[in-house]
């Protein structure tokens, strides 16, 4: 072999060295930027989750108010297990009632078009409680306060303790929160419910539940 064969041989022996060098620097390159970046790829898409669940949350409290105001949900009885009408509230706010120890009276919504279910995180449980400061025997026909908290489905699992006092804690935000605490609603709200029964106008017995019975005039 001439000196020079030997040394194309040397030059491409050494090249194919740096050709190797040079894929392990990259790969270890990348490497770094993808365990860089992780966390924030995993936060974004805990993020998307959170703020369509609190979309699909919303969207179901507002059923749950339509059925309400229409008159859907009529009566003040409990009904079957899990449609019950919203239960009264003797505190001076009705924000400050208890959250469900279980989910008999609550008021299931298949918000995902596959059936409900109890397991599910994207299917809703929703509560409803109302208050009157004159104590009717039917809010129907009267009017009333309404707050409505809206739980995750898979909230009344097995092991899952509701926290009690949801007014006192920290709200759940879009933002930070992640894949959401089932222990607390993801959706919370007070509307006022007029009277969908009776000879009153609704206007008229809004007036005399906030104001007095002279309110209106």
């Amino acid at each position: 072999m001439t000196k020079r064969q030997q040394q194309q041989n040397l030059s491409q022996s050494r090249d194919g060295g740096y050709t190797i060098i040079e894929s392990l620097v990259a790969m270890i390159v990348v490497s770094v930027l993808m365990i860089a970046i992780a966390p924030v790829m995993a936060f974004s898409v805990a993020t998307r989750v959170q703020a369509r669940r609190t979309e699909l949350a919303t969207q179901a409290a507002r059923t749950y108010i339509d059925a309400l105001r229409t008159g859907a949900i009529a009566s003040p009885t409990p009904g079957p297990a899990g449609k019950g009408f919203p239960i009264q509230v003797s505190k001076t706010n009705v924000a400050d009632a208890d959250a469900p120890t279980n989910s008999s009276n609550l008021y299931p919504l298949d918000m995902d078009g596959g059936g409900f279910s109890p397991t599910s995180s994207t299917d809703f449980y929703v509560q409803g409680a109302w208050r009157n400061p004159s104590n009717p025997p039917d809010p129907t026909k009267t009017g009333y306060e309404l707050m409505v908290r809206v739980y995750r489905a898979d909230s009344f699992a097995s092991g899952v303790t509701l926290k009690q006092n949801p007014k006192d804690e920290k709200k759940q935000s879009v933002v930070g929160s992640g894949l959401g605490d089932r222990t607390m609603p993801v959706v919370e709200m007070t509307t006022q419910i007029p009277r969908t029964t009776g000879e009153t106008s609704s206007y008229e017995s809004f007036c005399a539940r906030l104001k007095g019975a002279k309110g209106c005039q």
